[in-house]
């Protein structure tokens, strides 16, 4: 049974990512050699940290490809909030690489591993910040036991007696808007580990201005999150759909 599970497994990465590839792939990753994956389609290797949340996140994003959805249009402006080690933005700028992609990743460590990856596109921008509602705000940054998936951030006197591994200015969507020159947002990808309550709550301007937005859901982390998101969405003209654990709202303005 646990050979038969093998080769099943053998066969939907040669599936996925095609004879050469899937087979360097499934090894590399069984045996933690996960410094350097190529893909196809995808013009710079790939760093990993083997036995980490990083492999879950790879699959998540190249093999169930999460982000792979149908648009009307070619987008030339993408917010990639909770950018994590940079996958998000390695898919969206292989898929339009005329795109300027800012990437926001507020922990350390997976802030590093961003710029490590992205290094040879000239097209993503790294920001190490927390994306919030209001600009400038210091926050923790908090390990809930997620390891580097699932670090949160929140106020300081929210986080007093949590494990608090460091701190993060804010920054707002409407701030980055500001700060590029940017009038309207082609795609905004927010996985925030439940802070989207907050974006959701106050200076929700950018929301208008957004052809597609793209959410993940953290209600196990922080209840009211789907609440907020789903009470703000609802006062804009957005069709739904969903994509993985994405939530996909497309813009039904034709004037943007």
């Amino acid at each position: 049974m646990k050979l038969f599970n093998i080769l099943v497994d053998i066969f939907r990465h040669i599936r996925s990512f095609g004879k050469t590839h899937g087979l360097i792939i499934f090894y590399k990753i069984k045996t933690g050699k996960t410094e350097s994956l190529n893909l196809r389609n995808i013009k710079y290797p790939i760093s990993l940290r083997p036995g980490t949340s990083d492999i879950p996140t790879f699959y998540q994003i190249f093999y169930f490809v999460g982000y792979n959805f149908h648009l009307d249009f070619k987008p030339k402006t993408i917010i990639d909030a909770g950018a994590n080690i940079g996958l998000a933005a390695i898919y969206f700028a292989n898929k339009y690489p005329e795109a300027k992609i800012y990437s926001i990743e507020p922990e350390l460590s997976n802030f590093d591993m961003l710029k490590k990856n992205t290094k040879d596109y000239d097209n993503v921008i790294c920001l190490n910040n927390a994306l919030s509602d209001v600009n400038g705000q210091e926050l923790n940054i908090v390990d809930v036991g997620l390891r580097h998936w699932g670090f949160m951030t929140e106020t300081v006197e929210n986080s007093s007696d949590k494990k608090v591994t460091g701190s993060i200015k804010t920054i707002s969507i409407l701030e980055i808007m500001e700060r590029h020159k940017i009038d309207i947002l082609d795609i905004v990808k927010i996985d925030i580990e439940g802070f989207e309550k907050e974006l959701f709550e106050t200076n929700t301007d950018w929301i208008s201005k957004s052809r597609c937005i793209v959410v993940e859901l953290h209600d196990r982390m922080k209840k009211g999150t789907s609440k907020s998101v789903f009470q703000e969405m609802s006062k804009h003209d957005f069709s739904f759909d969903m994509k993985s654990e994405n939530l996909i709202f497309i813009n039904n303005n034709p004037n943007l």
